[in-house]
């Protein structure tokens, strides 16, 4: 029994030192739902953008480096993206006062979600534990709500293009 007891702390132990973060929506499921506020004050919800490709990113920390790569470049293939009937949100724990400069500073034509509490975030595990910083994930949600595609490995300079590309061979027939 000992021996038993110390393999359950062991394991635990181990899970709490990874930053382990609860398991990801996985393909094909229905994208958790969400209530959050958006860089103007407006709540917006996941079943609000129904009938649209929804790509739900999450990001660490506004107007920092890499996320503010992240944001530009989803900014600057808008319009592509626009017209395979895609909506962009972008989504960490900064708060809505946050979100207001970062969007007006970078002309970002999309919602930024203010995930201050973590809980959607975690929802979409991506948020390990114990942190203050969600994990750069992004989910393609298709039109009926379903996980089409969830990237975990991304890289910001041609992450909007990967996505494109990816809308583009998921909306074929």
């Amino acid at each position: 029994m000992n021996s038993f007891v110390s393999a359950i702390c062991a394991a635990a132990l181990l899970l709490a030192l990874s930053g382990a973060c609860a398991a990801l929506p996985a393909t094909g499921t229905a994208a958790p739902d969400f209530s959050l506020a958006d860089q103007a004050g407006k709540t917006r919800t996941l079943a609000e953008f129904r009938g649209k490709w929804v790509v739900l990113y999450f990001y660490p920390k506004d107007d920092t480096p890499g996320c503010t790569e992240e944001a530009c470049k989803f900014r600057d293939d808008i319009f592509a993206l626009e017209q395979m009937g895609a909506q962009v949100i972008g989504v960490s724990l900064d708060d809505g006062a946050s979100h207001a400069q970062f969007a007006k500073k970078y002309s970002l034509p999309f919602p930024l979600l203010a995930d201050t509490t973590g809980a959607v975030t975690r929802r979409y595990g991506a948020l390990p534990e114990g942190s203050r910083y969600a994990r750069r994930y992004t989910f393609l949600v298709d039109p009926a709500g379903r996980v089409a595609k969830v990237y975990t490995s991304v890289e910001t300079s041609r992450h909007s293009v990967e996505v494109i590309e990816d809308l583009k061979r998921l909306s074929k027939p």
